[in-house]
């Protein structure tokens, strides 16, 4: 049983919480296994009809745990979740940052809700990395092209009332509100035929595969690319250093 990760049962829906706070919530191996065991046990059992998976009242995940690197499973990929195929819904309930991996935890699910607190960014370019967990191609599917190359290539972050109005996430709450507004949205998706809910998330997942196998081939060139340059050694380095980096281009 993972020590970072826990689970509970609101009728058909599973809630999965994110518990590492002292470390924001940023993914290691112990915490990867624990969101793949527990979305492995919503794709298996027939009692539960739909997922949540949230963080802590302060902070939702700031990504990855650099010192442990991305971590993958056998059924759900980096972190558990990333490449997972599923035909239940899955609901990311955000509060404080989802920066780096953490946004795309919240982009690898099917719907998005936040409060007041959240905040959205791809911070890896700061550090000369690139997103390799699907930011690079998903952030240009889910939000406005221009926006996405804003995050991309500044790092810079953007509040909710932005990403709710580009149509990233589809409900704002008060401070602390996200997690139950996120489960009464899931037990919405539960009064409807489960037959039906599985075929529409099985014809949008095949909808999607042309472009995502697309996204990931690229993703593996860029991959390549970054983690020969001097520069991400720096950019990592300093981040340990807690320093501005020195940039030499290479």
């Amino acid at each position: 049983m993972s020590e970072t990760v826990f689970t509970e049962v609101h009728d058909r829906v599973l809630v999965v919480r994110l518990e590492r706070e002292a470390k924001r919530n940023a993914i290691d191996v112990d915490m990867a296994e624990g969101i793949s065991e527990a979305l492995d046990r919503l794709a298996d059992d027939n009692e539960l009809w739909a997922g949540v998976i949230t963080g802590t009242t302060s902070v939702f995940c700031a990504g990855t745990d650099l010192r442990a690197g991305v971590h993958s499973t056998e059924r759900g990929g980096q972190y558990g979740i990333i490449r997972r195929s599923r035909t239940k819904p899955l609901i990311a309930a955000v509060e404080g940052m989802a920066l780096g991996g953490g946004f795309e935890v919240a982009m690898a699910c099917d719907l998005i809700v936040a409060s007041t607190t959240a905040q959205f960014g791809l911070p890896e370019v700061q550090r000369s990395l690139v997103p390799i967990c699907g930011g690079l191609f998903r952030a240009p599917k889910a939000l406005p092209l221009n926006v996405a190359r804003e995050l991309l290539l500044t790092g810079d972050p953007i509040d909710v009332e932005r990403a709710e109005r580009l149509g990233l996430v589809n409900l704002v709450t008060e401070a602390g509100g996200a997690l139950d507004a996120a489960v009464a949205l899931a037990q919405r998706i539960c009064r409807n035929g489960p037959v039906a809910v599985r075929e529409t998330m099985r014809f949008l997942e095949a909808i999607a595969a042309d472009g995502e196998a697309v996204g990931w081939n690229e993703t593996v060139t860029s991959e390549a690319v970054i983690h020969s340059a001097e520069d991400t050694r720096e950019g990592v380095m300093a981040f340990f250093e807690r320093r501005d980096p020195n940039w030499s281009g290479r």
